[in-house]
């Protein structure tokens, strides 16, 4: 379900209310509404305030799942999907999870959060690059939000279709055939995987979807 803008502010201040109790609730307040009109820049099609609400319902699911609400990891993984793309320029895509990252580091530092929640954060941004699948020894934050971030590939066909033609619309200024190439490019290596989800969940409940869409997609891209 899209989570309207009150209730994701709402969140977000429950959050911080929890890791930096003193700080300032104008701090709070000012830097998540500064995110989100990052998150709804003009130019944005995918990755705009929708994608940021489907994160968090999808972690929201996953933390459900493995029955631990409100542990510390889902948190941090909340953090990180505020994060994740605040800073997202499909001309210059070769540097936005770093920029989002040391964004990510310069605004919770400012707001009093530990180094080492921030690190965490930080850490789950930009493991966004290649979205490679976490290893035996990853956190469960770490494989909650990698699932969290790709859940899209198994959303239902309409919303998935959608989510294809927002992305072509955010790359307008490429040809046809250079999106293509690129496209599948992105999306084939992740069907060759073993599997496309980290978390238990994820698996049982998403990856046979999240197959058939993406196998649909690539015939598009390749038709």
């Amino acid at each position: 379900m899209i989570r309207d803008e009150a209730a994701l502010l709402a969140q977000w201040r429950a959050d911080l209310a929890v890791l930096v109790p003193d700080t300032s609730p104008a701090a709070v307040e000012a830097t998540a509404r500064d995110l989100l009109a990052s998150w709804s820049a003009a130019g944005r099609g995918y990755h705009g305030p929708a994608h940021l609400a489907e994160v968090l319902a999808a972690l929201e699911e996953l933390e459900l799942d493995t029955a631990q609400p409100g542990t510390d990891g889902a948190l941090v993984a909340r953090l990180a999907a505020w994060y994740h793309d605040a800073v997202y320029d499909p001309i210059r895509p070769q540097d936005n999870e770093i920029r989002s990252a040391n964004r990510a580091v310069d605004e919770l530092t400012r707001l009093g959060v530990e180094p080492v929640t921030v690190a965490r954060v930080r850490g789950l941004v930009l493991a966004t690059t290649a979205h490679d699948l976490p290893g035996a020894h990853a956190t469960p934050e770490s494989r909650a939000f990698h699932d969290a971030d790709l859940w899209i590939l198994a959303a239902p066909a309409p919303r998935f279709d959608e989510y294809c033609s927002q992305v072509r619309a955010e790359y307008a200024h490429v040809s046809d055939a250079d999106y293509a190439r690129g496209r599948s490019a992105v999306l084939s290596p992740l069907v060759d995987r073993p599997r496309l989800y980290a978390t238990a969940h994820g698996l049982a409940t998403w990856e046979a979807v999240a197959r058939e869409n993406v196998a649909r997609e690539l015939a598009r891209l390749t038709g």
